[in-house]
């Protein structure tokens, strides 16, 4: 029986880093499982603001890859201010207050200027590009993954142009993604961007989110069919190693400066003055970048001697301090817009044995599946005797040597299993 062909529209590929990756390179590794042949497209020279060059090594070198190239306005952001156009592109976006005038006018450019974003002078080459070979090679089925949402404009042409089937992936939501109201827009750009919102929901013969939150948002919009594939974990294999001896709390990823949980950090920072004990083993390792507002945080919370501030690492060597550590982190901003955010480092982290602390928004889709699959415990920004109490008995059990969790129902989050899911879509 031949594999059916399905066209794979995506930004981030290998050796991009940080999470956008991780969800197609997962899926395209495990389509030919269930008997589809999956196409990649991808810029031929994209501007990546992470790169992680062990990702490369997770591509099946029977995959078939098809670049075009792309025209980067971040490169000529850079010309005027390299920091900023680098750090707008990793979505990371400074407080008002504190954003210089040379960042005010990226983001209002970058807002205004490039809906729905930066990579939309993709589109109309990629059109004509794909149109050929999709012609030649009788694909019958094409997938976007946003972000970047521009790509689902090329499905939407392409849908028009050719009528395959569309499947449109939405791996965050497009116009109540928190950073969009810091974009500067005017009225004419925010009704611009909901109108290609809801034309691409309108068009797309499958939408996918990666979340219950966004899925009730797009029945709102559009009625064709929704199904939620979250993120997932995959079997990382690791070098060997040993538990921290410390009592080390670790985040993966970005802290960017309105994920700044003040509450744990008062916690934290009272158990180091009431316990000489706690103080002598507590660490606290950050993975990834840290905004200033959040490392000034730490610093008047005086908890700047037991923070470990790694950066950056591989993405094999984050899974090893997710195993290796005691606890770990996960801190999503306080808003209404974050209830639907569920990272990919979540799967991950339930994956890795630990227990979870989690801090975000009260009704969060996380919340839902950490408790069901009691893999930890979940917090809102207000929880301080509860945050107290947990952090005690954690810290209990290690000393104990008896820290563990017991996780309930994890199969159904696997890559492999997720995939599964996908291919009856296709």
């Amino acid at each position: 029986m031949d594999k059916k062909k399905v066209l794979i529209i995506t930004y981030y590929w290998p050796p991009a880093g940080g999470p956008g990756v991780q969800r197609w390179l997962k899926f395209v590794k495990y389509l030919p499982v269930f008997n589809i042949e999956p196409v990649v497209y991808i810029p031929e020279n994209p501007n990546y603001p992470i790169v992680d060059e062990s990702l490369n090594s997770e591509v099946s070198k029977d995959v078939t890859i098809i670049k075009h190239p792309i025209k980067e306005p971040y490169k000529l952001a850079g010309l005027f201010s390299k920091k900023s156009s680098k750090t707008i592109s990793k979505g990371i976006i400074s407080e008002e207050k504190k954003q210089s005038l040379i960042e005010k006018v990226l983001l209002y450019v970058r807002g205004n200027y490039f809906i729905p974003d930066a990579r939309k002078s993709w589109v109309k080459p990629s059109v004509e590009f794909l149109s050929e070979y999709i012609k030649k090679h009788q694909i019958q089925t094409i997938i976007t993954t946003g972000p970047p949402h521009s790509l689902h404009l090329i499905g939407l042409q392409l849908k028009e142009r050719l009528g395959v089937k569309w499947v449109a992936d939405f791996r965050d939501p497009w116009t109540t993604i928190g950073y969009h109201k810091q974009l500067r827009l005017t009225n004419a750009s925010k009704a611009k961007h909901k109108a290609l919102e809801k034309q691409v929901l309108t068009t797309a013969d499958q939408i996918i989110v990666t979340s219950f939150t966004t899925k009730k948002e797009f029945q709102q919009l559009t009625k064709q069919p929704i199904e939620v594939i979250t993120n997932g974990y995959d079997k990382e294999s690791v070098d060997k190693f040993e538990m921290d001896s410390k009592f080390t709390m670790s985040h993966i990823g970005s802290l960017l400066s309105k994920r700044n949980p003040e509450v744990l950090w008062k916690v934290l920072s009272e158990f180091i003055s009431e316990n000489d004990q706690f103080s002598k083993d507590f660490q606290l390792n950050f993975i990834g970048f840290i905004s200033d507002s959040v490392l000034h945080s730490l610093k008047t919370s005086n908890l700047s001697s037991y923070v470990n501030n790694v950066g950056y690492v591989s993405h094999k060597e984050a899974i090893t301090y997710q195993k290796k550590s005691q606890i770990v982190l996960l801190i999503e901003i306080n808003s209404e817009e974050t209830k639907c955010i569920i990272p990919g480092k979540l799967f991950e982290y339930m994956a890795s044995n630990r227990p979870i602390i989690a801090l975000g928004p009260k009704g969060s889709d996380v919340e839902k599946i950490i408790t069901e699959t009691n893999t930890g415990n979940y917090f809102n920004y207000e929880d301080y005797d509860s945050l107290k109490r947990i952090i005690l008995e954690h810290y209990k059990a290690y000393q104990n040597n008896t820290l563990q969790v017991h996780p309930i129902g994890l199969q159904k989050y696997s890559r492999k299993s997720l995939t599964e899911a996908l291919s009856k879509l296709l």
